[in-house]
């Protein structure tokens, strides 16, 4: 191969590359409406994706690429349905398991069982395929939000749904799930597979779900588009502190709910992932260094998504039928109106989180507004409150509440105790920038 093909070769590997980053969630989404099953879909995916490396450099690349995959995968799916109907009898459900909705116009008489309606199904998808080209990605991007849904159906317990959700709408790896809910990779792995095995047996409808019933739903949409965000804000492991993906993903989707439902905490929920994501840019050196919100160039700021975030929650407030993610958002919008870390409002802030605990009490709450008492009232103030979460047990796996207790000794000049807090933090730590920060400030401790 001459140096100018190698070189088309590998810009066209990193073009894949790149599609696979930004759109292979999407793309699953769709074959997941298309083949009604997850593996089967997975498998697709990984298929479309391997043809695009070996067609591409050869015959250039396709005008819709997303458009291009979707039906690549599909009909590699339908390669391997007749490949296992030669060997395989299924049961008399797979079929229609396998098979898409009424729009494609199969007639569920011509089901029938094994090995032979399964060759039938798949003579009659690909008879209905048509022109990769006429795949839109308008259409493409409703499925995500139909799958987001369907994984969050009332059937699959609360963790189900969020787990599943994780796993199959936005691709984070069971490791990062099960860092997000402070469990065991082995445990989550479990909750997705039966997860996916209850949608199959209870025939879960890949579906947006009916006005009436949107508000019932719409807390664990919530809940799962929150920790999507919170994954890409601070990564729960590895050498970037965020991950701009799942955080513009999380964005993504709460814009998408809002249009779909207007309601005051779809409202808040987007208005404080748009506050927080306005930090981005100070939130890290040149160099990938941690840089704290007090120590952050507030002229960094993006002063356009604070503008929109704004706005979100004193819509959400008006209401007065808003929720945590309200509150957290109001929260987020006093530190985004303070010319300066000097100048904010802490009073405001500590009234904002004892409401915030009386309507959602919980350890890192309880944590989050010890810190803030700390600002308002001293750190020996934060200091006590702090050690009473840790001493009842709470948090004690969680490096930030280690952390917090950390720098509050440091403040109040108890060395021997911030040592031994920030090298508890540093056990219980993944993520390299925020390890790099502790052992800076454990080293001035040694200084």
């Amino acid at each position: 191969m001459s140096s100018s093909n190698e070189n088309a070769a590998e810009r066209v590997r990193e073009t894949v590359d790149a599609i696979y980053r930004s759109d292979s969630r999407r793309v699953f989404a769709t074959l997941v409406r298309l083949l009604g099953d997850f593996d089967l879909a997975e498998e697709a995916l990984h298929d479309a994706f391997r043809a695009a490396l070996e067609q591409w450099p050869q015959e250039g690349m396709p005008a819709n690429p997303r458009a291009w995959l979707v039906s690549t995968g599909r009909f590699k799916a339908i390669d391997n349905l007749r490949r296992r109907a030669r060997f395989v009898d299924l049961p008399p459900d797979a079929a229609e398991r396998l098979g898409t909705d009424d729009s494609e116009g199969r007639d569920p008489a011509d089901i029938g069982n094994g090995g032979a309606s399964l060759m039938a199904l798949a003579e009659r998808v690909a008879d209905g395929l048509g022109d990769p080209a006429a795949w839109d990605d308008e259409s493409v991007e409703d499925d995500r939000l139909r799958l987001i849904f369907t994984c969050c159906h009332p059937a699959l317990s609360p963790d189900a749904q969020v787990a599943l959700t994780l796993r199959e709408v936005c691709g984070l790896t069971t490791e990062e799930i099960a860092r997000a809910f402070l469990t065991a990779p082995s445990t989550l792995a479990q909750r997705i597979v039966r997860a996916k095995a209850k949608i199959r047996d209870a025939r879960i409808p890949y579906q947006v779900p009916t006005r009436e019933d949107l508000p019932e739903r719409l807390d664990a949409v919530l809940r799962v588009v929150y920790l999507v965000f919170n994954e890409g804000y601070s990564a729960s492991l590895g050498g970037s502190l965020t991950r701009h993906d799942l955080s513009e993903e999380a964005i993504r989707l709460g814009r998408l709910l809002i249009e779909l439902l207007p309601e005051p905490e779809a409202q808040g929920l987007l208005a404080l992932m748009l506050l927080h994501e306005s930090r981005r840019a100070a939130r890290t050196s040149p160099g990938g260094e941690l840089i704290l919100l007090d120590e952050q160039d507030r002229a960094l700021w993006n002063r356009d998504q604070i503008a929109q975030g704004l706005a979100l929650v004193e819509r959400a407030l008006s209401s007065r039928r808003f929720g945590p993610y309200t509150l957290q958002a109001a929260i987020a919008a006093v530190h985004a109106e303070a010319p300066s870390a000097g100048e904010t409002d802490w009073a405001q802030i500590v009234g904002l989180y004892n409401v915030l605990l009386r309507i959602e009490p919980s350890p890192v709450v309880e944590l989050n507004r010890a810190v803030a008492v700390a600002m308002y009232d001293g750190p020996e103030a934060g200091l006590t409150l702090v050690d009473g979460i840790l001493a009842r047990g709470d948090l004690e796996d969680y490096h930030l509440a280690h952390a917090a207790r950390a720098d509050l000794c440091r403040r109040l000049e108890r060395t021997a105790e911030a040592r031994a807090a920030y090298e508890r933090a540093l056990s219980l730590t993944r993520q390299e920038p925020e390890r790099r920060f502790l052992e800076r400030r454990l080293n001035e401790l040694l200084d």
